[in-house]
């Protein structure tokens, strides 16, 4: 009985965990470029339950009744990278991705100084005259003259962007985007702020900057509160197995420890 209780108890551990994804997801459902996660679960591994009553050549052998499960833990968030829907802001300093790939920002996160990648094109114009995020981290480009990585330099120039992403400051070749993209995404990490970080970038390719628009979130908020509601049904059965056994343990502590 204590190893069912320890068995739903796990299970509302996670289905608590569950809804915490789930949550963050709805509130991010306007994030522009914002990926959904979704969280993994997996069970701690089945024992065999067995006795040894049944008899066989005046011996005693055992048998194997059936499996029992540990109960269940978190496995892994996987993080949802499917692109979002591409609307029109009429906004020149507003850029979305089609296919994949990031946009590359420079700034600290967590104490931290270093490249940083993102969806979200939302940019502006700083005071300083460079290209920023809404974090105010610089946006970084292909130096059209040097090919080196660094801030975009826009000041008062109006800036346009071709079909190869490269970035015109009234009318000449100044910048290309340079957008990145990784083997793995498995191995990036959200860091806030909508940035992720990752190691070795590469090249993305087919990947075309659209100006005056912005990437939405992917979350499909129907889904998520479909998800919500079941993950709700499940933490309330886990809690009434839980208070049953409890119950049920009260009463042979106290009634039947008595007699």
């Amino acid at each position: 009985m204590i190893r069912g209780l320890y068995t739903a108890v796990s299970g509302l551990i996670t289905q608590e965990a569950k809804q915490d994804v789930i949550t963050n997801n709805m509130a991010n459902a306007n994030t522009n470029g914002y990926k959904s996660d979704d969280l993994k679960i997996k069970n701690f591994g089945d024992v065999y339950i067995e006795n040894r009553d049944r008899i066989a050549g005046n011996r005693n052998v055992t048998s194997r009744l059936g499996k029992l499960s540990y109960g269940s833990k978190i496995d892994e968030t996987y993080t949802d990278f499917t692109q979002g829907d591409l609307v029109n802001t009429d906004e020149d300093t507003d850029f979305a991705l089609s296919g994949s790939g990031f946009f590359t920002v420079q700034g600290t996160v967590n104490g931290k100084a270093a490249n940083y990648y993102t969806r979200d094109g939302h940019f502006h114009v700083s005071n300083d005259g460079y290209l920023v995020n809404d974090s105010g981290y610089r946006v970084l480009g292909r130096n059209a003259a040097t090919n080196a990585l660094e801030p975009i330099k826009v000041d008062n120039s109006k800036m346009t962007v071709d079909a190869n992403n490269n970035i015109y400051l009234d009318g000449r070749l100044a910048y290309n985007f340079g957008i990145v993209d990784f083997n793995n995404y498995n191995a990036l990490q959200k860091q806030g702020d909508n940035l992720y970080s990752g190691n070795n970038p590469i090249a993305a390719q087919q990947t075309t900057v659209k100006q005056k628009s912005l990437e939405k979130s992917n979350v499909n908020i129907i889904n998520s509160m479909v998800d919500m509601m079941s993950v709700m049904r499940n933490f309330e059965s886990d809690q009434k197995v839980v208070q049953t056994m409890d119950e049920t343990l009260g009463k042979a502590v106290n009634d039947v420890g008595k007699i």
